[in-house]
């Protein structure tokens, strides 16, 4: 009884069956018999594991024969594979099933054309010269090299049977297959697929020369059978290596292969990939094995750096994906995009992943760029940066070219591309947190290799007339989409709004443009500018360690007389110096990256889009062949609110960073585009709910005027100073973001906003110079008094604030080094306490004097140009008591105080700033109710004051004032004089004031009483609208309160006029205060 078959005899008999299977059919007179291209297979039938029924059915196909004559048939027709070695080499003849046994008297095709061609030889002389050179054989055992040297290999059984067979000893066809097997299962110093690769290249090559003759057919059917039989012996050397007496390969046995040129001899050459992406339909090992030795090939490299041999991985997936039919397996191998991957793994364990991976951010590979960073001078800094953008430029393009071809292979892969995206975005949201854990999520690298490839996919619908911005679908974001924002914060929407938003679903298919858009906006905010922000964070905390380095260089007299001490101590410097300078390295390699000038200017046409199709949403005007109306329809439940904030967060990244890094890359239609972007979300602010993100915008204004090469008023100033939006917009927008961030919510709001209106104060006055601004607001401060209102109360505010902490702190430093001067008299606790405190003086004043400088300026160009706004009751004595008790501080008796050494250290020039003072009181020298306001300053107006001022300017900085400015101011103080004098006048001519007529708050005789409707209090106009400007609540029960709310006391006004037309009749009209004539 027979035994039954191993799994390994079945797979071995499947292959078998299938080489005999393969051959084509005879061929007809014509020689239409035979295709040129690679072979089909001619049934459909699948072929499957010989059983032992099935033996007389795979007999006719598949001869297996030793030495002597044919030999009764075994159980397992491929047994003398497992033989001893010396028993001889196997002998196996595997036939076309048209073809008949050997042992039939018939001849072998080739052997029925007895001439060739050329003169003299035959048919079967050719067939067995070329068939010896193709793949290297001799039948002759003396004859061991061909004429140009390379070794041949005896094929000792063929011989043998051709000799039992008396036929001519010579290789043919026939007996082709039982060569090849033979010689490949006895090689010793290549593998069989080296072997076989490099007969295949021949082939190939004489196939080639040969093709396109009809005088050449029965050569080429010779060579369509040499193919033939060398890509099949090729495939079992891939599938079954051991039919050659081999053990598998832990990895597969292409992926060597895949890693030398393709025209090398062990090379993948294109014809060979062409061949086996032909078979997949007829043979269901060949795409698995490609497709094994692709995630092979994707295993390895994630084990490599830019540092390895990675350009050769690279390459070989460059040429696989040329081919659609693999394109398409590999898009379905379990490891392209598997969801349940984690972010740190995506770029390890996905197929595509250690590809992306390759960068120069990756780990060690920038200590070996930037070694001793420290030490290296700029220009060996920018040459490394400049070599590794280089090396990365080249490698983003082959990353490219491998997704293009992916995404055109069909519609499946482009699926599975476009997954693989989103799972690269929707995985690392947490590369947007606080607080980063790197093993948590991708790398940099890896991120930013992402977005490039993105912002390259959307290059083909990015044209400069935006015909197919109409493409990208905002419905996208409520059909399925693969970009996870559920999330995400809203423009202007909270998350049970958005929820319930975005639960309505949209019913159709999204777009091929509109996919790719949100996965590249996706990618900026996960990929670039987290990117962005790790740098900026970077460079934060190698300030803060270098500082904590000279600290603790502070404490080594500590560990001086003790050896063992002071070697932990200098081996714990070392340490952390270390990580300095690996954090060093790794800032330089970021810089290199992220300055690359091609990357960013793409990544800004990307941006470009975005704007515009921002506020085509916001407007629903057709931007930009439409203008935009300005200020835009509210509108709280459209798309646009909808939106996660980061589509324009993105947005303002990407322009800050170019901004503040390079901004000679951004285009002039850019530009134009950004100030509309700016201007028309701060004019109708209510769109966005961040007030930082809003901030943002200012933030790229206030960059974009900054002097530039060949651009004194910077990227934007120009065109600031000339667009129509810019001079109907810019300042109305401006000046209601600056009163709006006087409470953004933050924990750091205070502080925050001083930087904000700094900024604002910069562009108000790049553009201050043209007329046309000036004019727009003096229009606008008639018409919108309540806002000038508002704001003037604000700017106010901070003036008095940051004039009193700047001088205040110029006192203590003053006053703290006149106490240090002779230290020694100081116990050493009080000394070191007085030396923290002038340190912290000292930082105080430098902090804040920059900031008195701009925002003391922007009241001199604010009271130049509304003069009415900052004499309105409700602002006109603040301003006044706060200029009063500054030209005190200045001029008094305590400025002695403020004098400071190395005063220019702190931006401090108490003589320009008390020039800026007195421009104040000049601009506002011809409003009554501001003259009279300043005489009423009961605590600082002093008329000494104005003399010293006088005094100072005169005779110490005469470039300050003008001759006519001096005079002025000369009049000016007499007015305040006059104005003294005749309110103590009219103060006496009223004596005692009854009690109901003085406002409760201010103590003063109200002039407009008004009633609070819920306290029912009685106050002045101008008091309650001074209060409400800072605080909406009753003052008197902290009720909600607005100024349209009060109720007149008519009565009461009535009883006041009365009461000082009685009292001082008309004396105080007599007085003109204006007249500043002699006499």
């Amino acid at each position: 009884m027979s035994e039954p078959l191993s799994d390994a005899d079945k797979i071995r008999n499947k292959r078998l069956a299938k080489l005999g299977s393969q051959a084509p059919p005879n061929l007809d007179p014509n020689g239409d018999g035979i295709r040129d291209g690679p072979t089909t297979i001619q049934s459909s039938q699948k072929p499957t594991s010989p059983t032992q029924e099935q033996k007389e059915q795979i007999k006719p196909k598949i001869n297996i024969s030793s030495s002597s004559a044919s030999p009764k048939p075994t159980d397992n027709p491929f047994a003398q594979l497992v033989t001893e070695r010396n028993e001889g080499p196997p002998q196996i003849s595997i036939k076309p099933a048209a073809e008949t046994d050997m042992s039939s008297n018939k001849m072998p095709v080739s052997d029925q054309v007895r001439q060739s061609s050329r003169g003299g030889e035959t048919l079967p002389e050719w067939e067995d010269k070329v068939l010896r050179g193709i793949f290297r054989l001799t039948l002759d055992p003396s004859v061991r090299s061909d004429g140009h040297g390379h070794p041949l290999s005896y094929v000792k059984s063929v011989r043998k049977e051709l000799e039992d067979q008396r036929q001519p000893i010579r290789l043919n066809s026939a007996v082709l297959d039982q060569a090849i097997l033979e010689v490949a299962s006895n090689l010793s110093t290549v593998t069989p697929l080296d072997y076989l690769l490099a007969c295949w290249k021949r082939v190939i090559g004489q196939f080639k020369h040969h093709k396109g003759s009809r005088a050449e057919e029965n050569k080429l059917e010779v060579l369509k059978e040499a193919r033939r039989l060398c890509m099949s012996y090729c495939i079992f050397a891939i599938t079954m290596p051991e039919m050659f007496g081999r053990d598998p390969p832990e990895t597969s046995p292409l992926l060597p292969h895949l890693l030398v040129d393709p025209e090398d001899d062990r090379g993948i050459c294109h014809d060979f990939l062409a061949e086996a992406v032909s078979r997949f339909a007829e043979d269901d090992t060949i795409e698995p094995a490609l497709v094994g030795a692709v995630e092979d090939l994707s295993r390895q490299l994630a084990r490599m750096t830019m540092n390895d041999d990675y350009k050769s991985y690279v390459l070989a997936l460059r040429h696989l994906v040329r081919y659609p039919p693999l394109v398409r397996a590999i898009a379905r191998s379990p490891l392209f995009a598997p969801s349940s991957t984690s972010a740190s793994d995506l770029e390890a364990t996905t197929l595509l992943g250690p590809f992306f991976a390759i960068s120069p951010l990756q780990a060690d590979i920038t200590s070996q760029y930037f070694s001793s960073p420290k030490t290296r001078d700029r220009a060996f800094i920018n040459n490394s940066q400049r070599s590794l953008r280089m090396s990365l430029t080249t490698h983003q393009q082959d990353l490219l070219d491998i997704v293009n071809h992916i995404i055109k292979s069909d519609k499946g892969a482009r699926e599975s591309m476009l997954n693989w995206f989103a799972l690269c975005v929707n995985k690392n949201h947490k590369r947007r947190a606080l607080q980063v854990d790197k093993k948590l999520v991708s790398s940099d690298g890896f991120m930013i290799n992402v977005t490039v490839c993105l912002d390259q996919l959307c290059e083909p619908f990015m044209d400069a007339q935006f015909s197919k911005i109409d493409r990208i679908d905002f419905e996208y974001l409520r059909r399925q989409p693969r970009v996870d924002i559920k999330e995400e914060t809203k423009l202007n929407m909270d998350q049970s709004s958005a929820d319930q938003f975005y639960g309505k679903a949209v019913e159709g298919t999204n777009n091929f443009i509109s996919e790719v858009f949100f996965l590249t906006l996706a990618a900026h905010h996960y990929g670039t500018e987290s990117t962005n922000q790790t740098l900026s964070q970077l460079e934060k905390d190698l300030k803060r360690m270098e500082k904590h380095i000279e600290e603790i260089e502070l404490d080594r007299h500590k560990w001086i007389n003790s050896p063992a001490q002071l070697k932990m101590f200098d081996n714990a410097v070392k340490k952390y110096k270390d990580q300095i300078d690996k954090g060093l390295s790794y800032k330089y390699a970021v810089q290199g990256v992220l300055l690359d000038e091609i990357m960013q200017a793409r990544s800004l046409q990307f941006m470009r889009y975005v704007i515009v199709w921002l506020l085509r949403l916001a407007s629903a005007a057709n931007f930009p062949h439409q203008p935009i109306k300005l200020p835009l329809e509210p509108n709280p439940t459209s798309v646009f609110e909808a939106l996660p904030e980061y589509f324009l967060e993105d947005v303002v990244g990407a322009y800050r960073f170019v901004m503040r890094n390079m901004p000679w890359t951004i285009s002039s239609t850019q530009s134009d585009e950004l100030i509309i972007l700016c201007i028309t979300f701060l004019r109708s602010s209510e769109k966005i709910k961040n007030p930082y993100l809003k901030s943002g915008l200012v933030t790229i204004m206030f960059a974009g005027t900054w002097p530039a090469p060949n651009r004194p008023k910077g990227v934007l100033g120009d065109l600031l100073m000339g667009m129509p939006i810019a001079t109907e917009h810019l300042l109305h927008a401006l000046m209601k973001f600056y009163i709006e961030v006087e409470n953004t919510g933050a924990h750091t709001q205070f502080y925050d906003k001083f930087n904000i209106r700094y900024e604002i104060f910069q562009i108000i006055k790049c553009v201050w110079d043209n007329r046309v601004y000036r004019e727009h607001l003096d229009e606008e401060s008639k018409v919108n008094v309540d806002f000038f209102v508002r704001f003037v109360n604000l700017l106010l505010n901070d003036v008095t604030f940051v004039l009193d902490e700047s001088l205040t702190a110029f006192q203590q430093i003053h006053n703290l080094s006149e106490e240090l001067r002779n230290p020694q008299h100081l116990e050493q606790a009080i000394r070191q306490e007085k030396e923290e405190a002038l340190s912290a003086a000292k930082s105080k004043a430098k902090s804040y004097m920059q900031l008195t400088n701009e925002t003391v300026a922007m009241l001199k160009l604010f009271t130049e140009a509304l003069a009415d706004a900052f004499t309105m009751p409700e602002i006109v004595q603040r301003l006044a008591d706060m200029l009063d008790y500054n030209l005190d501080v200045l001029v008094g008796p305590k400025s002695i105080e403020l004098k400071v050494e190395n005063a220019r250290e702190y931006d401090f020039q108490p003589k320009a700033l008390l020039a800026d003072i007195i421009d104040v009181y000049l601009n506002l020298k011809n409003k009554e109710s501001f003259i009279f306001a300043v005489a009423r300053d009961g605590r600082s107006y002093k008329p000494a004051n104005f003399e010293k001022a006088t005094s100072i300017l005169r005779f110490k900085a005469q470039e300050l004032k003008s001759p006519e400015e001096l005079r002025a101011w000369t009049a000016l103080g007499e007015m305040f004089k006059k104005a003294k004098e005749a309110d103590d006048q009219a103060e006496d001519d009223l004596g005692e004031i009854p009690d109901e007529f003085l406002d409760p708050v201010m103590a003063t005789l109200m002039t407009d009483p008004v009633m609070l409707p819920t306290s029912k209090s009685i106050v002045d106009r101008s008091t309650i609208r001074s209060h409400l400007l800072s605080d909406p609540t009753d003052p008197f029960n902290r009720a909600p309160l607005k100024i349209d709310d009060v109720i007149a006391a008519t009565e009461l006004k009535a009883q006041i006029e009365a009461f000082k037309a009685e009292k001082r009749g008309a004396k105080l009209v007599e007085v003109n205060i204006m007249d500043t004539s002699p006499g």
